[in-house]
């Protein structure tokens, strides 16, 4: 059977904020800050053309690596400057702008980190700021305005740092006001979502739900749909709507890769019994352990274990046409479709066999975390689910680099186990867990030398898991968190902390 995602969110994506994507590492941001102010946002590739934008709300162009003068720099359609929609850019947007209306750009000295701007004339954008300080992060600069165009503030460098067309809707920013040091970032924001392009707020919990479940009722009719139930507030949020929506039409299913967490699949099973889910748990583990024999790439491991999900609900049902899961947004870029560079296939998305037998269900494709959050909010369900910290899907399978073993599985599980009930709560860490890495370190234990395996220890912070922090572990804590695993976990004799942020790196190790 051919897959097929049924789209949920119609009323709101015919039109959308469009943010083109031109390869910025904050693209995501630019999404979310969006919707953080009530307004529905997705994110195109930087080859969509003006037709495809003509119902837009409004427009935001994002950064790039690269510049409007390179030969391989993505280019902006002139066309979408002249439909008449709001626009507005950021950095490269900003200079893709000018360049496209006849302006110069050139390699400059530079600007990074936090500066201020200075208004030179008074715009809707700049409207009733409070703070200057913004985040600058370029190379590149203009040095020449179209006459088509004003400069409406400059940097203390003297930079031109915001833009407006004379007599049409399109303003630039050569700042980022997307990530958290631009303190007037979400004035920016607000500015141009209501002042500017006249938006409203739509983009509200309540009516997202009202919409999904209609959208599923519509789209399923009388048939059967198995919910794959992993644990985690995504596919919780969906198991509760499919059930809001069709009721025992959803039958939950728990696959049990035995990649889980120590005491997780119990977890799970209550849990969601606690919801009303009508749900059945089956174990795979020795399915999955031997499909993973001997496979040590992490790609592959993914795509494994994203086949053989989909094989153990092919086997587990007779009638259900429809398969939904917990897919997010993050989960769709990561993976490289449509709009970005693999950065990980997740096993949801990248890691599906194309001959599924199922038409996949996805009512929170659309929706970062912290939005999942609150439609379980809405949905009323309890906090121990909606904090409930990220888990991948592939499991314990990615926190073990290189190959999957039983010991390894044993070590790892157990050592995670001890660092989550050392470490306590904390409620502003977004997600915490061990990774074993497949080296071993010399050691004296007992007065006897040893030759063990290395358990590297993981805490972040983040809002939605498109960027990340890592956590500033008090060193009582990490002390205590080392010693309770060396001697508890018999097969370490070293712990290490990381202190990798995202970006440059990815929360997870694999």
């Amino acid at each position: 059977m051919t897959v097929a995602v049924i789209d949920f969110g119609a009323k709101y994506t015919h039109s959308p904020v469009a943010v083109i994507d031109f390869g910025a590492q904050y693209t995501q941001l630019i999404a979310r800050r969006v919707r953080e102010q009530n307004v529905y946002s997705e994110v195109f590739p930087p080859n969509v053309k003006a037709n495809e934008l003509k119902h837009a709300k409004a427009i935001i162009l994002s950064g790039s690596r690269s510049g409007v003068y390179e030969i391989e720099a993505p280019q902006l359609d002139p066309d979408i400057l002249n439909l008449g929609v709001p626009v507005l850019g950021i950095c490269y947007g900003l200079q893709a702008i000018v360049h496209n209306a006849g302006g110069r750009i050139i390699r400059g000295t530079g600007e990074y980190g936090n500066a201020n701007i200075y208004t030179e004339k008074d715009s809707p954008l700049l409207d009733d700021l409070k703070e200057t300080q913004i985040w600058m992060s370029h190379a590149d600069e203009i040095v020449s305005l179209p006459d088509t165009f004003d400069v409406i503030a400059r940097s203390s460098n003297n930079v031109i740092a915001a833009v407006k067309h004379k007599e049409k809707p399109i303003y630039g920013v050569q700042f980022h006001p997307e990530v958290i040091h631009s303190l007037i970032g979400k004035d920016i924001f607000r500015n141009f979502l209501f002042k500017v392009a006249n938006c409203e707020k739509d983009w509200v919990s309540k009516y997202i739900i009202e919409d999904t479940i209609n959208s599923i009722k519509e789209q399923v009719g009388d048939d059967e749909v198995i919910t794959a139930i992993s644990g985690g507030v995504d596919s919780a949020v969906v198991g509760t709507l499919l059930h809001k929506a069709i009721g025992e039409q959803s039958k939950c299913v728990f696959i049990d890769t035995g990649l889980l967490r120590k005491n997780e699949a119990n977890q799970i099973m209550e849990s969601m019994q606690e919801l009303g889910l009508n749900i059945t748990k089956y174990d795979f583990a020795q399915r999955f352990w031997k499909a993973l024999e001997n496979i040590t790439d992490p790609e592959v491991k993914r795509k494994i274990i994203g086949r053989e999900f989909i094989r153990c609900f092919e086997e587990v049902t007779e009638n259900a046409k429809f398969l939904a899961q917990g897919t997010l947004y993050p989960d769709v870029i990561e993976s490289g479709k449509d709009i970005a560079a693999t950065i990980k296939s997740h096993h949801n998305v990248g890691g599906l066999p194309d001959d599924m037998e199922f038409t996949l269900i996805e009512p929170v494709r659309n929706l970062f975390k912290d939005e999942v959050r609150l439609l379980g909010k809405e949905l009323k369900m309890p906090d121990y689910i909606l904090n409930r910290q990220p888990f991948p899907g592939p499991g314990l399978a990615v926190r073990i680099l290189g190959e999957v073993t039983h010991e390894r599985l044993r070590i790892l599980r157990e050592a995670d186990h001890v660092f989550l009930n050392t470490l306590g709560e904390h409620k502003d860490i977004w997600q915490a867990f061990a990774v074993l890495i497949p080296n071993k370190t010399v050691g004296v234990m007992g007065d006897t030398r040893t030759y063990e395996n290395i358990i590297a220890l993981r805490a972040v912070s983040s809002e939605d898991g498109m960027t990340a922090d890592w956590y500033k572990m008090p060193h009582d804590i990490l002390e205590k968190c080392s010693t309770e695993i060396i001697n508890n976990v018999k097969g370490v004799n070293r712990v290490v902390y990381d202190i990798t942020s995202k970006p440059p790196g990815t929360i997870e190790w694999e």
